[in-house]
């Protein structure tokens, strides 16, 4: 007689996981952010499933074995069967341990009970090592080369406007992407939709208003998009062609390596170096945190703080002991 199949293994379960991210989305979280949680939630749902832990069997021990679970190597990534070819940084594990401390919270809000409180997750040491950003004269260097390196004119104007808009507005990336053409009321300044759906506005200085102008006044198109695609399957015969981030990113470190950067530059540095020689010239942080859009004034500082050569200028001017 044949012996009985073993039971399957029951798969690692969250309590109320969909209606969590359910609640994310009925707080006006954007999807990116809905995605973000769910992605690093996943990674407790693979510790789950490898180490046999439920979620009810969570304490400060079980904690601790998951942080050590996240930063070994060569971990497979949550439910992808990709493996890392890197040991995540400090700062990632610290926003999956977040996403743990939030999602707490959230059955604490509606009356559940949870293994561990939120606050005893503990986030682990991050270097406190200030970012790199290249010097100003640089980054002009690099925003204004697009109309020499590139050999079609549209596309080279098209390239400037794009990074003159980043480095005078301190936008991200994706927002840059996301801009329509009638956001541009002739005043240099734009009302965006940022991260988390949260609304600002921000402002363009002459010059790039002048770039902006000089390539949409070229445009051929209908297409609503400010910055649209000139060539491949992406083209902006299609009334919803937008650039991509990946042929942006691409082409900054192109224009990098050929004007010999040597400090690693994308669009963020650009945003970087928007904020960081902004607190150099004496802006006010919180003017900068407006800005820039963030909601804490503490992630503001980890751009403004890195402008080491603006302190050492004002403490030799200001010290009052010569």
């Amino acid at each position: 007689m044949d012996s009985p199949a073993p039971a399957a293994k029951p798969k690692p379960l969250l309590p109320y996981f969909d209606d969590f991210l359910l609640y994310l989305k009925t707080q006006n979280y954007s999807e990116e952010t809905v995605y973000n949680y769910e992605r690093d939630l996943k990674y407790l749902l693979n510790f789950f499933s490898e180490e046999n832990v439920v979620f009810k069997g969570l304490n400060k021990q079980t904690i601790n074995q998951f942080k050590a679970w996240i930063v070994s190597r060569d971990r497979k990534q949550p439910f992808t069967g990709l493996t890392a070819d890197h040991t995540l940084a400090p700062r990632s594990i610290n926003r999956i341990l977040s996403a743990l401390r939030t999602y707490l919270r959230y059955l604490i809000d509606i009356d559940k009970p949870v293994p561990v409180p939120p606050d005893a997750i503990k986030m682990v040491k991050t270097d406190k090592k200030h970012p790199q950003v290249a010097e100003l004269s640089e980054l002009v260097k690099l925003i204004e080369s697009p109309v020499r390196l590139e050999k079609d004119e549209l596309v080279g104007i098209r390239n400037r406007a794009m990074l003159e808009v980043l480095l005078s507005s301190g936008m991200r990336i994706s927002e840059l992407v996301s801009l329509n053409k009638n956001q541009l009321d002739g005043t240099g300044r734009l009302f965006i939709k940022g991260k988390g759906k949260k609304e600002r506005f921000v402002y363009l200085t002459a010059r790039a208003t002048f770039w902006v102008n000089q390539y949409i006044t070229r445009r051929r198109d209908q297409a609503p998009a400010m910055f649209v695609p000139l060539r491949g399957s992406r083209v902006a015969r299609k009334s919803s062609s937008r650039i991509s981030t990946n042929y942006l990113q691409a082409k900054i470190k192109e224009y990098r390596e050929k004007l010999r950067i040597n400090v690693p530059t994308s669009a963020h540095s650009l945003r970087h170096g928007f904020a960081t020689y902004l607190a150099e010239s004496g802006a006010n942080p919180a003017a900068i945190q407006v800005l820039l859009g963030h909601e804490s004034l503490d992630t503001t500082t980890r751009y403004v703080h890195a402008s080491d050569k603006f302190a050492e200028e004002t403490h030799r001017k200001y010290h009052p002991v010569k």
